[in-house]
């Protein structure tokens, strides 16, 4: 063979050898590509608890260079919205945004992880998850169910609920019937309310037909949007139930550990950053939402001191009836107070009044 007909051969089979690697490369990269359909408890258009859950949709895109896409979808159009635990703990779904105080039925513990009545600030909540003993026990409770989970979101007090009439005593809530959240649900039914828990989307519709007479949902941004004004003059502060809220991502453990280190690295990177996201713009976006609230004609009122105490007293009967019920629930709710007793060590000297 002649030297330039080696030449071309040999040009022919790299040509050839470049075609197919770069045939190859592409479809070996797809293999540790990630394409998850996340369900969410709260419409992607609803303030915070829904933006917060699209928002995640978004920055794990960019941060991950296209790797990892976790499609958020709206309630209902992978699962119902109250669904999606059993839906993520199955595999039916790969991961899902909402609050683990929406679980009470399923893990009684989980809902110390979303709000506590009576409970720390946002700062004292974090510091208790992160370094004093609520993040191991955080992943056993949910791994136990097939799922790990990220806090993935947090906002600062919410309001304490919408009334169509004033409410002075304790005698004013008896027999009332109100949509309430999580564990500030068992306090409302100490002091004789009738609780219902519904999402976002079912609220507006059962002040307006009657079906409830009062809701607690969330801040006064978020709560603005609902239109809960509309049908409702009352709103009350502060919100006793619910002083900071943690959001997460659950994800189907079987899926979270078929990823690798950096993958992992990469989700947990943009939950943390929007645990701060999530504070800094609730506390930026309130008293706006106030100021036009009272533009509305809203009456906003703050509960009396004895309206206080008398919440405060049911609340530590409710604490105490679900330590004695359930293990988990004790280990998770001796272990905050057990931090928050030596935190207010440091708050009592380190913070204004």
């Amino acid at each position: 063979m002649k030297f330039s007909n080696f030449l071309k051969s040999a040009t022919c089979v790299a040509v050839l050898a470049a075609a197919t690697l770069t045939t190859v490369a592409p479809d070996a990269d797809a293999a540790d590509r990630v394409r998850w359909k996340m369900g969410s408890t709260y419409p992607g258009s609803l303030t915070q608890l829904g933006t917060l859950g699209k928002r995640v949709d978004e920055k794990i895109d960019e941060v991950s260079g296209g790797n990892i896409q976790i499609k958020f979808y709206e309630p209902g159009a992978l699962v119902p919205a109250l669904e999606v635990f059993d839906a993520v703990s199955t595999g039916s779904i790969d991961a899902a945004f909402s609050t683990p105080g929406y679980w009470a039925g399923k893990v009684p513990a989980l809902q110390l992880f979303g709000a506590v009545p009576f409970g720390p600030q946002a700062g004292e909540y974090l510091a208790w998850v992160k370094f004093g003993g609520g993040q191991e026990i955080f992943d056993r409770l949910y791994a136990e169910h097939g799922i790990k989970s990220l806090f993935c979101g947090l906002i600062a007090p919410e309001a304490s609920g919408w009334f169509s009439k004033e409410i002075n005593t304790v005698e004013d809530l008896k027999g009332l019937k109100m949509r309430f959240f999580g564990l500030g649900a068992k306090v409302m039914e100490k002091l004789g309310v009738s609780t219902q828990l519904l999402s976002a989307g079912d609220i507006y519709p059962a002040l307006e037909l009657g079906t409830i007479d009062a809701t607690e949902f969330s801040m006064p941004a978020i709560d603005l949007k609902l239109g809960f004004h509309q049908v409702a003059k009352y709103y009350y502060f502060p919100g006793w139930h619910q002083q900071s809220t943690f959001f997460d991502l659950m994800i189907n453990k079987e899926k979270w550990e078929g990823l690798d280190k950096t993958q992992q690295a990469q989700i947990e990177a943009v939950c943390n950053d929007n645990l701060a996201y999530g504070f800094a713009e609730g506390e930026a976006i309130q008293f706006a939402a106030l100021k036009e609230l009272q533009e509305k004609g809203v009456n906003i009122k703050k509960w009396s001191p004895e309206m206080l105490d008398a919440m405060r007293g049911a609340w530590e009967e409710v604490a105490g009836e679900l330590a004695a019920q359930d293990a988990d629930f004790k280990e998770a709710y001796d272990s905050l107070q057990g931090f928050r007793a030596n935190y207010k060590i440091w708050k009592d000297i380190g913070y204004l009044d």
